[in-house]
């Protein structure tokens, strides 16, 4: 069988390299609160990524959390149901209500015009995801946002470094809020970060991270606990010396599978050539009728061979138990999102993935698809 394939993993510098960091660490007696790293590891991203101002967190959920708390955001939230749960829940947490819109066959993410049709009175911000790190038509959202004045606050989760004409994709909205995830481009094991565009949003939002506190004994907000501690910082500024040389890795295996799957019938994917810049954080693939295996055969038949890929996303948020009352959860209301979320595949991606592991998966997706289909139909070959 060989070893087990995963469908992403994290970049790990050499183990000697964190040791300084940890010996500054323990001499500094600092182990959280905005310690030297942290400040450094703010400013580092910001000049890396081009924008104004970072804030850090221990986790993205609780940055999409405070986001929301920053912008006071109240009622309903237009978003996606093609996402991580982390993205409605955190509406769910701060008392609002969640209103999906369908998504865009294409780039996978929400489409403007079912924004519009589906702002009401109550309605006071959107909450689009850069799904797999594809930039959202930004210009539509932010044309939308501003005829009706609504907040828009992005789930950037997936867009570490992702550009368009030039200009970090982070810039757009009101907010913009990054995953630093161990299963990320750019990880701190756990982390994530709020991207603003001024010094005041910055500071409201940094007390907000840390229980309100604006002083040793003034509290100006019901604040959590969000910081991200020493640790953490000190590994995102090791990982930021090798991500030009991550991304790299990661492009040429994307290059690789897009040439390998060539040409095999039922299997697409997202070609993003000279479109914009991005990180190639997924390799997403849609499995469909012309192949001789359904999305979940193809799923069981490389898992059998120990390459664990992932349905990603699948099931939509809306068909969980807490979201499916909504009258936007139906069916019927989401027909592209529910059809992209019963063909999607993620494939395996990550720096450290080898030309022979991954010619391996793109072998045992030919072989299937060289099997006779389910009617009993050979499978037709474009040359």
């Amino acid at each position: 069988m060989g070893d087990n394939i995963f469908v992403t993993s994290p970049l790990l510098p050499p183990l000697e390299e964190f040791m300084p960091y940890m010996e500054k660490i323990w001499q500094n007696r600092i182990l959280t609160n905005g310690g030297a790293f942290h400040q450094q590891l703010e400013e580092e991203l910001a000049n890396y990524l081009g924008v104004k101002h970072v804030c850090l967190f221990s986790n993205g959920t609780l940055a999409l959390l405070t986001a929301l708390q920053a912008l006071r955001v109240t009622g309903e939230v237009i978003t996606t149901p093609y996402s991580f749960v982390a993205t409605s829940h955190t509406l769910l947490w701060n008392g609002l209500t969640p209103v999906f819109a369908d998504i865009d066959p294409q780039t996978f993410n929400i489409s403007p015009e079912r924004i519009e049709e589906l702002i009401t009175p109550q309605t006071t911000a959107i909450m689009p995801v850069h799904c797999y790190g594809i930039p959202c038509d930004v210009e539509r959202i932010q044309q939308i946002a501003d005829v009706y004045g609504l907040k828009v606050i992005y789930d950037a989760a997936h867009a570490f470094g992702v550009r368009k004409d030039g200009v970090s994709i982070l810039n757009h909205g009101d907010l913009s809020v990054l995953s630093f995830h161990a299963t990320k481009v750019f990880n701190t094991f756990e982390g994530g970060a709020i991207i603003c565009h001024d010094a005041r949003t910055k500071q409201r939002i940094d007390y907000l991270k840390n229980f309100g506190f604006a002083g040793e004994t003034r509290v100006v907000a019901p604040g959590i606990n969000a910081k991200m501690n020493e640790m953490e910082a000190a590994f995102g500024l090791l990982q930021l010396k090798y991500i030009d040389g991550a991304l790299a890795a990661r492009s040429t295996i994307y290059q690789r599978y897009c040439e390998g799957l060539q040409g095999i019938p039922g299997i697409s994917w997202f070609d993003a050539a000279g479109r914009f810049d991005w990180n190639h954080a997924y390799y997403p693939v849609l499995v469909d009728s012309d192949y001789p295996l359904t999305r979940d055969g193809l799923y069981d038949a490389l898992k059998a061979e120990g390459i664990y890929s992932r349905r990603y996303f699948y099931p939509l948020i809306s068909s969980f138990a807490m979201y499916r009352h909504l009258a936007t959860a139906s069916v019927d209301h989401l027909p592209v999102a529910n059809a992209i979320a019963e063909q999607i595949l993620c494939l395996p991606i990550y720096p450290d993935l080898t030309q022979a592991d991954q010619l391996r998966v793109i072998d045992i997706i030919r072989r299937h698809a060289q099997k006779t289909k389910k009617s009993g139909k050979p499978v037709r070959h474009v040359a």
